[in-house]
């Protein structure tokens, strides 16, 4: 096979039938072809995995061709648009050029015709990626952070851009995406590699002990001050500080990391004097920070000033493939850590795990996989062998009178079941700390 079989087609029409021909014609040349029946289904798919042409009708309910050219060239600068159309003008053809389409085909069109024009304009793809981005589009192997998905490796430019300045970057997504993996990635492939990584959970230390812990106490400064000791900050000096949750910080405590920030200088508890520290912070949240700030919950000064670069980790179920692939990675890690045969996943396994919505995201596949290559019975993991809240159930249909509170407890009590009722790790799959758990479960039981 020639270099086709690795380019991805997306095609994208409002006609049941339209598709099916293309599918069947594009595929029998050798490429990968996804398909979507309007542009909003195009989107998702264009935002979970590479494509490097669109082949999209004109006129459909919604969102029109145009629209969809317009959204590539302004999002994506390796992908390039065919557009198709039924009810062919001079007018229309002369918009989709000017909106960067890079061809348009009137209906009834010959599969020669067809496959010429692809055939164009991915040679000229080809020759544009080589002259401008001769480097892989996988994630670099250092960061930790396997992918291909487009999302994905847009994270690892940034992560390469980051590491070059020195500026504060804010990591953002959900819980269990990987962000204390790209803050890692960036403090590793900086000038400050060879200084020290801080990590610093600030949801995990009650607020009344996060200031001392930050910046330090000298002796006597409160009741248990036996000893001068060194916080955090200074502990960093030179390197790199990761304040994991920031959104969990009282708002007194974002006033002193404010001061932080622009005078780079801490106070320790009980002390009257400043000390300089050369510290690079980064900041990570899963919270809707200009949300926070509506609510008077986070201080918008504090936010322009963690704000200066942000890397935005996509859900699991963002990254299309992505999935498989770490599927393997952690069945592999588990099978070599206990010494065994490397498990296979049925297909219909794999079908169940990829429509599961992963809340818990790639924290949560990898702490399911770990599960399934310890307690499986045979080298093949198949639907059965998978949690109760993964597999179909013909006799638990999901009611839609349920209030959310309700909702919220039965997701609750599966992920527990999922887990063997470890209040520890599915706390963590929830996102959410232990001590919150356990209200939420006696809130269950006395509602």
């Amino acid at each position: 096979m020639d270099s086709r079989e690795r380019e991805r087609i997306l095609l994208v029409d409002d006609s049941p039938d339209t598709l099916e021909v293309l599918e069947r014609n594009l595929a029998s040349q050798g490429f990968r072809i996804f398909t979507a029946p309007n542009v909003p289904e195009a989107i998702k798919i264009l935002d979970a995995n590479p494509v490097d042409l669109v082949i999209t009708d004109l006129r459909m309910p919604g969102a029109s061709g145009i629209d969809l050219v317009r959204h590539v060239r302004e999002n994506f600068k390796e992908t390039e648009v065919i557009i198709i159309t039924g009810y062919p003008t001079v007018q229309s053809a002369v918009t989709a050029v000017k909106t960067g389409a890079e061809d348009y085909l009137a209906k009834p069109f010959t599969d020669e015709e067809l496959f010429s024009s692809v055939h164009r304009i991915l040679k000229a793809l080809r020759r544009k990626k080589a002259r401008t981005r001769p480097a892989s589009r996988k994630m670099p192997a250092a960061y930790g952070i396997l992918g291909e998905s487009q999302a994905i490796v847009q994270v690892g430019n940034r992560i390469a851009k980051a590491a070059l300045t020195p500026a504060t970057v804010l990591i953002t997504g959900e819980s269990g995406t990987g962000k204390e993996l790209v803050a890692r990635a960036i403090h590793y492939t900086s000038p400050r590699a060879s200084a020290p990584f801080v990590p610093v959970n600030c949801g995990a230390i009650p607020q009344e002990l996060l200031e001392s812990e930050l910046f330090g106490h000298i002796k006597g400064a409160f009741t248990g001050a036996t000893e001068t000791r060194a916080g955090f900050f200074q502990t960093a000096d030179g390197g790199t500080i990761f304040l994991d949750e920031i959104s969990e910080t009282s708002l007194s405590m974002q006033v002193k990391l404010l001061r932080v920030l622009q005078d780079k200088e801490v106070c320790m508890v009980g002390s009257t004097r400043t000390r300089k520290v050369d510290v690079r912070i980064l900041a990570s949240t899963n919270k809707d920070l200009p949300l926070l700030i509506e609510k008077g919950l986070f201080r918008e000064d504090l936010f322009y000033r963690i704000n200066v670069i942000t890397v935005d980790l996509p859900p699991l179920r963002e990254r299309g493939d992505d999935l498989f692939l770490l599927i393997q990675h952690f069945a592999k890690k588990f099978a070599e850590e206990l010494g065994t045969s490397l498990p296979r996943f049925s297909d219909r396994a794999l079908q169940a795990l990829s429509k599961y919505y992963w809340p818990g995201n790639v924290r949560e596949l990898e702490n399911v996989i770990q599960r399934l290559v310890v307690m499986r019975d045979g080298d093949v993991i198949d639907t059965p062998d998978l949690p109760s809240l993964m597999r179909f159930s013909a006799s638990q249909p999901t009611p839609l009178h349920r209030t959310l509170a309700e909702t919220e407890s039965a997701y609750i009590h599966s992920v527990l079941s999922s887990v063997n009722n470890n209040k520890t790790l599915a706390a963590r799959i929830l996102g959410i700390d232990r001590k919150t758990l356990r209200k939420k479960l006696l809130g269950n039981v006395t509602s």
